[in-house]
């Protein structure tokens, strides 16, 4: 397993992250244990959670992803040999994150309780990266939204120098060794690279969607993250499964996410099984298993620091981590890009 430099922090993290959202939910204790043992093995030392998970979200198993963790750290130990990542849910109603109800906000006393209840629940004092979820400010999230940017809502967001000064004092007391974000845009971006010269604390990576069938990270992110070091954290490189071809044509496997809680919309969009169907096509033709194919296209990436996997089971586990044997060719890359061409960014 290969590692890359997080940000510039010095930090070496695994090209591979083992995402653990299923964690709580899909997966039991036990079985979130027997995979962290495996992505342990095999040479991952990045973990990535949030005080959102176990998804979907649930007054009944928030912080229960954190909690499987915790529980595995003071079981086997070696918290110093390992990378950990956490998240602060941005603005929600969700009643269930805050005391009595209180609408969730990226303020510094709640980013207070919010850490402590992470720290808590993950047998650790300490969190390596510490990232906003999504912005406090409104925009289009998680696949939402329609193809142009109409306008700008009223902007009634808690002041960006809030959020990162009461996270530059969690760094200065040590519960926190570094910032990132997740869900953001290139104009989020930038505004927190520019109040890092005014002392706040300098953002080191995005957490952002990126897979085949959503590659539109390319169209400005890119740029910022390779000349700021601002590397891509990339989530759902299944594309939340829609790639392994499991959903084509409406099937719903059992046991299967989007069989379970019917939330996979972001990737039910018009041109998405025709985009499957030829990556699965190309696959095949190179010998490759496409979910393998797929995974290691976004590891590839240069902009990329680390690529998040997620699994139910072990056997997914292990095919998924089989990725890292994947060589992206000239050759291949230039097949890939050229049904990208055709079938461009169906799922954004």
């Amino acid at each position: 397993m290969k590692q890359r430099e997080l940000g510039r922090t010095g930090i070496m993290v695994s090209e591979i992250c083992l995402g653990t959202m299923t964690f709580g939910q899909q997966n039991t204790e036990a079985e979130g244990h027997a995979q962290l043992d495996m992505a342990v093995a095999q040479g991952i030392n990045f973990i990535d959670t949030a005080e959102l998970y176990s998804i979907p979200p649930r007054a009944e198993t928030a912080g229960s992803t954190e909690t499987i963790i915790g529980s595995w750290l003071k079981a086997r130990g070696g918290r110093d040999r390992l990378v950990i990542a956490s998240k602060v849910v941005g603005r929600t109603a969700m009643p269930w994150f805050r005391p009595g109800g209180e609408e969730a906000r990226l303020t510094p006393r709640q980013i207070r309780y919010a850490i402590e209840g992470s720290l808590r629940r993950l047998n650790t004092d300490y969190i390596d990266l510490y990232q906003l979820h999504w912005p406090d400010r409104r925009v289009n999230l998680f696949g939402d939204g329609g193809t142009t940017f109409q306008g700008l809502p009223e902007d009634d967001s808690v002041p960006l120098d809030e959020t990162l000064g009461v996270l530059g004092d969690l760094v200065a007391e040590g519960k926190i060794r570094h910032v990132g974000l997740s869900n953001e845009t290139p104009w989020g971006v930038m505004q927190c690279l520019a109040a890092a010269k005014t002392g706040k604390p300098r953002v080191v990576s995005i957490q952002n969607a990126y897979n085949l069938i959503n590659r539109t990270f390319e169209m400005g992110l890119a740029e910022i993250a390779l000349r700021e070091k601002v590397g891509l954290l990339a989530y759902s490189p299944l594309a939340q499964g829609y790639l392994t071809g499991k959903y084509l044509d409406g099937a719903r496997p059992p046991g299967a996410r989007t069989t379970l809680f019917n939330r996979g919309q972001r990737y039910e969009k018009p041109g998405v099984d025709e985009a499957v169907r030829a990556y699965h096509a190309l696959a095949r033709d190179e010998g490759l298993d496409p979910v393998q194919m797929a995974v290691a296209f976004v590891t590839s990436r240069s902009f990329v620091t680390s690529n998040i996997i997620g699994a139910t089971s072990l056997d997914q586990l292990r095919v998924i981590l089989g990725s890292v044997d994947v060589a992206i060719t000239p050759e291949l890359e230039a097949k890939i890009n050229a049904i990208h061409q055709v079938h461009s960014n169906p799922a954004p």
